[in-house]
């Protein structure tokens, strides 16, 4: 059953948007996408479904999964599809040459042509009593033509047949070009909807003699309807589903009201029954005469702009506008009503004492009576999940259940229901901070300060703890250079102590971890150690060296520039500070400190120049100042003095 709504009309006749087929390789599926649509057909046998694109005058073959599979092109204006009663044929409507298309659905190779003698239409088609129905006409002139399939377009007869609207029981007729539907359940059965006339025009025709006769009529009221924008026959039942909400019942040449479903603007129906609505952005599935949906699918951002039902009901395919045209999507389990399951437990809970999870099921199809669902709690002694006994759920819905958390942490307890025929699966979760008492964790030599390149033991002491016994030691080097790394981790001794050695050629900042378990809390501690750099100084133009009382002192003629080099640990940027100090009575005297650079070797030249006097002392020394040399990745060292003495 198929019928189209004016929204898929207005597309056909107004939009401009062109085709947009997605290209993909061989491992990615291609969306099926159409500028303006032209109709939706399913074949259960083939497990295709076939889309029409009026824009570019194309009909797409997809999937049940609504990939693109096949397309065919030379189909201008195609307006509706429908597909024979044995599934062989696919027909098309072609407002845009007036004629009826036959396509072999199977490889979407045109069978015949027929030509349809209307300058307006064919519009909307349905195949019913062995015939392909369609209607054409414009305003006030609209009628109904058939097509016979068993005709032999060469046998001089025409197969098409134009003017069958009965004369009689049809009132005014048709003001324009009618929307059409069938019943597979009978055949012989056709339902019109008449677009353009606000009071809505509704007709059941039967279809199965050698002309078509009026079974119901309704015309010239409000009574049913103001407007017919889509039509659908109601499988096994004398009724007739308008825009996707009213019900109408039809006996006796008549139609009445039999009630409705919560305002739609289109529909589908499936084969047991089942309506598929449109509304806006959405599709709900609703029962047969029920008021609350099984289910309601937002497929896209964009309105939906019509739905047909897979023959096997196992999935409703809608067409939905998208930025870039309209998109098949196929939306499966369209029988099982989705549930709303919340869990909720404490926002915190102490280890060992019962806590009470709570909770709420509900879905638009009720649950039968003794419903049970199943819990799982996840904490650090089960990660994998510890199944505990399940629970029924109660009349209205709701459930609890008590339960003492054994281990501290981050306690996860999932509540799910398995699913039944009537509902899907569902599963939710809640998590609740379970206290863990505290142990003790220290690290030894926090503050110390060694020589450059001194291998330093740090030893880590854990206290009272559950299971794990397990500690991490880690090495940050000061300076952006080095990151943080794992030195040592494994078990601690019988002592609770654990060991790592660290190269100290940088201010280090040691941390012990421990990573917690399940009754104990994690534990971080930090020890910063510290290590200078490493400086010598030589000194070179000297003539000897002697003593003067109890220091050694490098001899200089009063007018040769002592040359004095400095080797320091290199750091990029690094500077040395030069000290230089002169002696007079009895004292030393700063004369001058200069920061000079380091090169890429870590040595630092420096000429002291010639004083020209004779008998005078000196003395220098090279410095590393944290913060002002440059850098901050060692701690500030001071290299020995070195003496100098100035002769003639």
């Amino acid at each position: 059953m198929r019928s189209t709504s004016t929204a898929t009309a207005l597309a056909v006749l107004f939009s401009s948007v062109a085709l947009t087929a997605v290209t993909a390789g061989t491992a990615s599926a291609v969306t099926t996408t159409v500028g303006s649509p032209g109709g939706l057909a399913v074949s259960d046998s083939l497990k295709r479904v076939f889309v029409g694109d009026s824009a570019n005058g194309r009909i797409f073959a997809a999937d049940y999964n609504g990939n693109q599979v096949d397309s065919v092109t030379g189909v201008e204006g195609v307006s509706e599809l429908v597909l024979s009663d044995d599934g062989s044929t696919l027909y098309a409507a072609l407002r845009g040459t007036h004629e009826i298309v036959a396509l072999d659905p199977a490889t979407l190779d045109i069978k015949t042509r027929y030509p349809v003698a209307t300058g307006t239409g064919p519009a909307h088609i349905a195949f019913a009593g062995g015939k392909v129905w369609f209607s054409y006409g414009d305003q006030w002139d609209g009628d109904l033509g058939s097509v016979d399939p068993t005709v032999d377009p060469a046998s001089g007869t025409d197969p098409v047949a134009l003017a069958q609207l009965p004369t009689e029981g049809t009132g005014s007729g048709l003001w324009g070009q009618a929307l059409l539907d069938t019943d597979p359940q009978r055949p012989g059965l056709l339902a019109v909807g008449e677009t353009g006339d606000s009071s809505g025009t509704l007709a059941v025709l039967d279809v199965s003699g050698a002309t078509p006769k009026v079974t119901a009529w309704h015309d010239t009221s409000y009574a049913l309807t103001n407007g017919v924008y889509d039509v659908d026959l109601v499988p096994g039942g004398d009724q007739v589903l308008v825009n996707g909400t009213d019900r109408d019942a039809f006996a006796n040449g008549t139609f009445t009201k039999a009630g409705a479903y919560p305002a739609g603007q289109g529909a589908d129906i499936g084969p047991s029954g089942l309506i598929a609505q449109t509304s806006g952005t959405q599709v709900a599935i609703y029962r047969p005469d029920a008021t609350r949906p099984v289910r309601t699918y937002s497929p896209g951002t964009g309105p939906v702009n019509d739905v047909a039902w897979a023959p096997d009901g196992s999935r409703v395919f809608a067409l939905v506008n998208f930025s870039n045209g309209y998109t098949l999507k196929a939306l499966t389990q369209p029988t099982l009503s989705v549930p709303t399951l919340t869990v909720s437990a404490p926002a915190t809970a102490a280890r060992a004492q019962q806590l009470t999870v709570k909770g709420k099921i509900t879905a638009s199809v009720p649950f039968a009576a003794g419903t049970q669902l199943t819990v799982t709690r996840t904490d650090l002694d089960s990660p994998n999940g510890k199944a505990l006994p399940a629970v029924t759920v109660k009349a209205d819905g709701t459930y609890s259940f008590t339960n003492t958390p054994p281990a501290g942490g981050k306690v996860k307890y999932t509540v799910k229901y398995a699913g039944d025929a009537a509902h899907t699966a569902v599963s939710a979760s809640d998590t609740v901070d379970v206290s863990r008492a505290s142990t003790s964790l220290s690290l030894n030599n926090n503050g110390k300060l060694y020589s450059y390149g001194a291998d330093v033991k740090f030893t880590a002491h854990l206290g009272k703890t559950y299971k794990s016994r397990s500690v991490s030691i880690y090495a940050d080097p000061f300076g952006s250079d080095k990151g943080k790394k794992l030195i040592k981790t494994g078990t601690v001794n019988s002592d609770g102590n654990i060991s790592a050695w660290v190269d100290m050629t940088r201010d280090t900042a040691v941390t012990a971890v421990f990573a917690g378990d399940s009754r104990y809390k994690p534990k971080t501690v930090k020890s910063t150690a510290y290590a200078k750099v490493k400086i010598s100084t030589a000194v070179s133009k000297h003539y000897k060296t002697a003593k003067i009382g109890s220091t050694t002192y490098y001899w200089f003629h009063k007018s040769t520039d002592p040359l004095l080099t400095t080797t320091m640990s290199y750091y990029p940027g690094r500077q040395q500070r030069f000290d230089l100090q002169v002696y007079y009575q009895g004292d030393w005297y700063s004369a001058d400190s200069e920061y000079f650079p380091l090169g890429s070797n870590g040595k630092s030249a420096v000429s002291l120049g010639a004083p020209g006097e004779s008998g005078i002392r000196a003395r220098m020394r090279s410095v590393y100042v944290n913060g002002s040399s440059g850098d901050s990745v060692n701690s500030t060292t001071y290299g020995s003095w070195k003496y100098l003495y100035f002769s003639n």
